[in-house]
């Protein structure tokens, strides 16, 4: 019986002290490394910037599409002389002038706009927009 004690207290002593041998390796042996850890956030700045450039860029040549309202529509044509405008964009300032704002729109043959937008002709196409801010929110497209 004291054998088994002993034998018992033993295997248990072999198994707390061999235990962390099996650890596993944190995957990052630098992990203390002060010039690796300054090179490791150097490195995600960096793919930061480049992520934040590329959005800047794909915004510019109007291929961002995500989250925004109406992108379904994108495939189709858009409004305007060059068909660069969709639903959800906004309306250049030029095309916000007074000189574009169709006043009677009964006369165009189209619906009484809701409070606070505006019908608003951009070539031979009428887009219903926002008035404090241009948001496009209806194309009418003349084919």
């Amino acid at each position: 019986m004291k054998s088994n004690a002993f034998v018992s207290a033993l295997l248990a002593m072999s198994l707390s002290v061999g235990g962390p041998a099996f650890a596993q390796p944190s995957g990052n042996e630098y992990a203390n490394d002060p010039d690796q850890i300054r090179l490791q956030r150097q490195i995600q700045r960096a793919n930061e910037q480049q992520r934040q450039r590329d959005y800047v860029q794909q915004r510019q040549r109007g291929q961002w599409q995500q989250g925004r309202p109406g992108n379904q529509y994108r495939d189709g044509r858009g409004a305007g002389p060059d068909h660069q405008y969709y639903r959800g964009d906004r309306l250049s300032p030029e095309y916000r002038h007074r000189n574009y704002v169709v006043d009677d729109w009964r006369g165009h043959n189209l619906n009484a706009p809701p409070r606070g937008y505006h019908w608003v002709q951009v070539g031979g196409d009428y887009v219903l927009v926002a008035i404090a801010t241009g948001i496009i929110l209806q194309l009418l497209l003349n084919n």
